[in-house]
């Protein structure tokens, strides 16, 4: 489910950082977005092994234990391997454009535009005819 990008040597005291990177879908609202970590294998004082999740620099709780929406705070989260969502983005553009280039990832728009779950399964929906 996820791509490991990755390994860097330790820092802040930890043993090893691992990259990953993975797609989630709200299956509330529809929205869909990637992220990457870096995460940290520590050992604590009495010998504890434990793993500190960062994203953008900043600590995260893990992405697999209870992601929530950036856009609607929903649980109810779907979660993929790396470049799922952008390759429904791209799949999704291509069929609007009725051409088989590659195409762009097109971004959320300034006014609050997101990618809706339709958009990004449209792509694997069978076609019947």
């Amino acid at each position: 489910m996820s791509e490991i990008t990755g390994q860097s040597g330790p820092r802040n005291g930890a043993t090893a950082v691992i990259h990953e990177s993975y797609s989630f879908a709200c299956m509330r609202c529809g929205h869909g977005w990637e992220q990457s970590y870096e995460i940290e294998h520590h050992v604590d004082g009495t010998g504890q092994e434990f793993v500190r999740y960062v994203a953008d620099g900043r600590p995260v709780p893990s992405p697999l234990s209870r992601p929530t929406c950036a856009n609607c705070d929903g649980h109810l989260v779907r979660i993929m391997g790396a470049g799922r969502v952008s390759s429904a983005r791209n799949a999704a553009s291509r069929q609007q454009r009725g051409t088989d280039a590659p195409a762009k990832v097109p971004e959320p728009r300034a006014d609050g535009h997101h990618w809706h779950l339709s958009d990004l399964l449209h792509p694997f929906q069978r076609r019947v005819g």
